[in-house]
Parts: C-alpha cells; structure tokens; sequence
C-alpha cells in the first residue's frame, strides 16, 4: 500500500485496492475502527473517480457499512445498506447475485436489531430467489434458508425453524459430509431449536454427535469444540433454558 500510494499516486486504482485489502485484514481481526478510517477514503475516492453507481464504490460502500454493522452503528450501516441495494437493484436487476447479496446484508442488520419481521421479509425474497436462479441445494441457498430459520428461531417459532433446519442439515450432510463445518453448524441450530422446544433427548443426542465430530476433526482444545462442549455440559447439568449460547445460523 504504501509503495504504491509513493510511485502512483493515493487515488491510483492499484493503491485503493491495496487500502481496501488492509482494511479487510483489519475486519477480519476485529479492528473495525481501523478498518473504518480506510475504507472511507477509498470509497470516498472512488466516488468521485468512477461515479455513485460504480461496482468498485458500492462494494467500497457494502465493506464500510459492514464496519458500522460490527461497532453496533445500526443506523449508519441500514442507511449504506439500502443505497448498495437499490443502487444494484436498479443497475444490475433484482435477481442478480450481487442484488441478493446486498438484500441479505441489510437483513442480517435488521436481524442485529431485533426487527425480526422486517428481517423476514428479506430473507424470504432472497432465499426464494435464490432456490429459482441457482437451485434448492446450492450453498448461498441453503445459507439462505439457515438465516431465515434462524430469524422464526428468534421470534419462537419453533416449528417453522425446525422444518428449515432439518431442510438444510439433510442437504448440507448429503452434499458435504456429515464432518464438514456447515454441517456442523445446521445440527448445532437444529439442537437447539429441539431444545427451545423441549425435546431434551433429541437436543442432546445431536450435541453429542457435533462434540464427537469436531473432536475428531478439530481437536478438543479447538474454539469450536469447546463452545459446543461447553453448551452440551450446561444442557446436561439442566442449567441452561434455551441453549442460547449457541449462534443461530447468519450469514453476510
């Protein structure tokens, strides 16, 4: 970034690029704050270089609005959000991948709210979407479902969640493997929401199988492993109500 902010210049499209990866290395460390104060001037700049509606400013747009979704800016990040989807949706098409992408984000906020029917909403269109473009059994399809699933898990509709769940835990295990870490994840969901519905035994026998799995494949001092020991333990003692320690199945 630096060498290439001295020999071309700070708005050069190799230097933004350079901002924007460290920026993304920043996220990925859960240094929002520093990612923030790179990603605004790339897009910044690249608004004025290539336009409002450029691919290159919305996804700069998507990655600060992402920033704000992690520091908890709830209003900042819906406001991003929308432009990048609607920007899209007119530029690209409702059913472009980019489109849904930006739809699922701006779910994914609402979900961080609490807003659970207008997270509903989204979740249905892309999820729908999705199935008809790419398929029942495609990975941004399935990540589709899980998210939707996750938001009736949130507004207790247990049922509806386990017939979703059971859905993509069947899909993922035939497609992946029973050991692959999707799978994991949906059984994970899917225990707990046998546990919100007081189905103790078959919450605990499918905790046990993801404890077994991710020993064997992860090792027993793994964070994956220990979390869900962990939860399996709490159940096991009778101290935990709902199993909410386990993360619900959300996707950007």
């Amino acid at each position: 970034m630096e060498t290439r902010r001295t020999k071309l210049g700070a708005d050069h499209p190799d230097t933004l690029r350079s901002i924007a990866n460290l920026a993304s290395t920043y996220w990925n460390q859960g240094r929002w704050d520093e990612a923030e104060e790179l990603y605004i001037p790339v897009m910044e700049t690249r608004r004025t270089k290539l336009g409002a509606d450029h691919p290159d400013t919305l996804s700069s747009i998507a990655n600060l609005a992402a920033a704000y979704r992690n520091q908890g800016r709830w209003d900042e990040a819906e406001e991003l959000y929308i432009q990048v989807m609607e920007t899209r949706r007119t530029k690209l098409g409702a059913d472009h991948p980019d489109t849904l992408s930006s739809i699922a984000n701006l779910a994914v906020t609402y979900w961080n709210q609490g807003r659970w029917d207008k997270a509903e909403e989204l979740e249905v269109q892309v999820m729908e979407t999705r199935r008809t473009k790419l398929g029942a059994d495609h990975p941004d399809t399935l990540s589709s479902i899980a998210n939707l699933a996750a938001t009736y898990w949130n507004q207790g509709r247990w049922d509806e969640a386990e017939e979703l769940e059971v859905q993509v835990t069947e899909t993922r295990r035939t497609k992946l493997g029973a050991d692959h870490p999707d799978t994991l994840s949906s059984m994970d969901s899917l225990a707990v929401t046998y546990w919100s519905q007081g189905r103790a035994t078959e919450a605990l026998k499918l905790m046990e199988e993801c404890v077994i799995v991710r020993t064997h494949k992860l090792g027993t001092n793994h964070p994956d492993t220990l979390s869900c020991r962990a939860i399996l333990l709490e159940w096991q003692a009778g101290e935990s109500e709902i199993g909410g320690s386990v993360d619900k199945d959300q996707v950007v």
